[in-house]
C-alpha cells in the first residue's frame, strides 16, 4: 500500500505493527513514499531493499499489546537495526515501534501499573529542556537502566511517573518515542520528530 500526497523525495518502508493512517500521512506530507509492508517481513528483505537504493528509511509502527509477545519482529529489529551488515539504516519507531526497538538491542520492557492514556501527557525533550504536551496510548514501558545498558541514550522522559519516553542509538541514525506525534485531534508539539526523521535520511543521501 502507498500513501499518494505530496512531492516524492524520500522512500519509507513502514514495518505496519498496526499502523495509524495518520502517521502515514504525516510522512507523505514530508515528501516520503511510503511503502506499508507486513511486520512479517524478513530482515533480510529489509536489508537488500537498502542495499539496491529502493528504501531510505524504515519506520516502526505503532501497535496493540504486549512488545514481548511480537517475537518475529524483535529478531527481524535485532538483525537490522542491531546488526546493520554495514548499511546506514535511518530508522524512526514510534509507541508499539518505540518498545521493539528497545528489546531488539537489548532492553528490557514492563508493563505499567496504570497505563498512558489521553491527549495532555507532559514529556520532557532531555536534548533541549523543553516541554511538549502529548497523546498517549500505552500499557508499557521500556526500562532506562538496561537501555542505558544496551549502549542507547534516553532522549525523552514522562514527567507524570519518570517514566522513559523516547530514545537513540549513539553510534547509529535509530531514533524512537513512546507517545504519538502524528495525533490528530490532539497536540502538535512534537511533530517536529518527523522532520526529524527526514533529515536522517536526508544526511544518508
Amino acid at each position: 500500500a502507498h500513501a499518494n500526497a505530496g512531492p516524492r523525495t524520500y522512500r519509507v518502508l513502514a514495518l505496519d505493527c498496526g499502523a495509524k493512517s495518520n502517521i502515514l500521512r504525516n510522512l507523505s506530507q514530508r515528501g516520503c513514499q511510503v511503502e506499508v509492508v507486513p511486520h512479517t517481513i524478513s530482515a533480510a528483505e529489509i536489508k537488500e531493499r537498502f542495499r539496491r537504493g529502493e528504501a531510505d528509511g524504515l519506520f516502526i509502527s505503532n501497535g496493540p499489546g504486549d512488545p514481548a509477545a511480537v517475537n518475529a519482529t524483535i529478531n527481524t529489529l535485532k538483525q537490522v537495526v542491531a546488526d546493520p551488515d554495514g548499511l546506514t539504516i535511518p530508522t524512526f519507531g514510534i509507541c508499539l515501534g518505540h518498545q521493539l526497538l528497545g528489546l531488539a538491542i537489548g532492553a528490557r520492557t514492563f508493563k505499567l501499573p496504570f497505563g498512558h492514556r489521553g491527549a495532555n501527557q507532559p514529556v520532557k525533550n532531555l536534548m533541549n529542556g523543553r516541554v511538549e504536551i502529548t497523546s498517549q496510548n500505552h500499557g508499557f514501558a521500556v526500562d532506562p537502566k538496561s537501555l542505558e545498558q544496551a549502549g542507547a541514550e534516553p532522549t525523552h522522559v514522562h514527567l507524570n511517573d519518570g517514566t522513559l519516553a523516547g530514545f537513540r542509538l549513539m553510534n547509529r541514525p535509530v531514533f524512537c518515542v513512546q507517545f504519538h506525534p502524528e495525533a490528530s485531534p490532539g497536540p502538535h508539539d512534537s511533530a517536529y520528530l518527523f522532520d526529524t526523521f527526514v533529515k536522517m535520511m536526508d544526511d544518508k543521501k
